[in-house]
């Protein structure tokens, strides 16, 4: 089987151990549109907003891909999950004419209908569900992603800042967009260049 890893975040620029089970180079912007938004607390990235599957996107960004060494579905599985840290639960698949799975409706089928148009056998991506309104007691929206990133400071606020503005830059997310109109936003300055992402 030819099996493609898919990716729209941080995957792009850290794949971390799953690079020796890759092989090739991201074949970038060339994915399955996908709906991904900035709508994800991370504790691994201290407590940053991070790209995860959102349902309430208006439009999909594209993604990008890099093939798997692996011939089996369930070991590229069991890496991406191992990379990302997670179960098995919250790795999307899909199978060309054959099996899928994902959290979040329509995203398996449209991955699907990407598998049919390259030819490729399967792909997986992370499926990690978007957890905003636990960790702030409301929904995910442009105005209140901004009002999060406003409570954090340090470490944390300049690890949310590296992330957006290092994202791949086919994922065009409508926050991000919102964000680049922002002047605090803007005014963050972190000796970097911030003419664009990955």
């Amino acid at each position: 089987m030819k099996i493609a890893v898919i990716g729209y975040g941080s995957l792009i620029w850290d794949l971390d151990d799953l690079e020796p089970k890759v092989s090739g180079a991201w074949q970038r912007g060339t994915g399955p549109a996908m709906p991904v938004e900035f709508a994800r607390v991370s504790p691994k990235r201290k407590q940053a907003l991070v790209l995860v599957i959102h349902q309430e996107v208006p439009a999909p960004s594209t993604t990008s891909y890099i093939m798997s060494t692996r011939t089996s579905l369930d070991e590229v599985i069991e890496d991406l999950a191992a990379r990302e840290r997670t179960d098995l639960d919250h790795i999307g698949h899909a199978t060309r004419g054959g099996k899928s799975y994902s959290r979040n409706d329509g995203v398996a089928e449209t991955a699907g209908q990407w598998l049919d148009d390259t030819g490729l056998d399967a792909a997986v991506w992370t499926d990690l569900d978007g957890n905003f309104d636990d960790h702030t007691g409301g929904s995910f929206s442009h105005e209140a992603g901004l009002s999060y990133l406003r409570t954090l400071s340090g470490q944390s606020l300049f690890e949310a800042w590296q992330y957006i503005t290092y994202a791949p830059a086919e994922t065009d997310t409508p926050f991000r967009r919102f964000l680049s109109t922002d002047s605090w936003w803007n005014s963050l300055d972190y000796n970097r260049d911030q003419g664009g992402g990955w």
